[in-house]
């Protein structure tokens, strides 16, 4: 099965490109022969063919493949899901739906972690300005930016800050 006809995030249809061995694909995709091995052996990587001498043979899609494959796991899509996403391209036309809905869910899951390490980036932003400040003026600021960034965070503007609950600080009294 071609993989440019059954994965929506694949190009459209190329005309047949000329086989690929994997020192080539290694060279054309950027990872090394041992990790598209064991992408392989992972099942992560549909339509490889073998010629007649049983050795791999690789098209120009598979460089796309690895590719978001690559993304995928770098965005934090486990193992798991990479192969359940790699078996509905495999099932072809009929899984597009599905497909759309996987990584739609995971897009979601994606920008939930955007917005977990913005928060956190704002944070050291912040500490690195409480410490330009120190540097800059001799003294220590009143008040640590950890509490800045929290109130900001937690507390709608003009609130007052958070404070430890009742039962927080029976548990540190014990």
């Amino acid at each position: 099965m071609s993989l440019a006809r059954s994965d929506p995030a694949a190009a459209p249809p190329r005309p047949p490109s000329h086989p690929l061995r994997i020192g080539e694909l290694s060279a054309r995709s950027g990872r090394t022969i041992h990790a598209i091995r064991w992408y392989e052996a992972q099942g992560l990587i549909p339509g490889v063919e073998r010629d007649l001498g049983g050795r791999r043979v690789y098209h120009e899609q598979h460089v796309d493949w690895l590719d978001l494959m690559d993304r995928l796991r770098r965005t934090g899509m486990s193992i798991a899901d990479m192969r359940a996403y790699t078996a509905l391209v495999r099932q072809g036309r009929g899984t597009l739906k599905q497909r759309q809905e996987m990584l739609y869910a995971h897009r979601t899951r994606v920008l939930q972690t955007i917005s977990e390490w913005t928060e956190a980036l704002t944070l050291i932003d912040g500490k690195i300005d409480y410490y330009g400040e120190w540097l800059t003026t001799g003294h220590r600021p009143k008040r640590s930016p950890e509490y800045r960034v929290k109130d900001a965070v937690a507390a709608p503007r003009g609130a007052a800050p958070k404070r430890v609950g009742r039962s927080r600080r029976l548990a540190r009294a014990r």
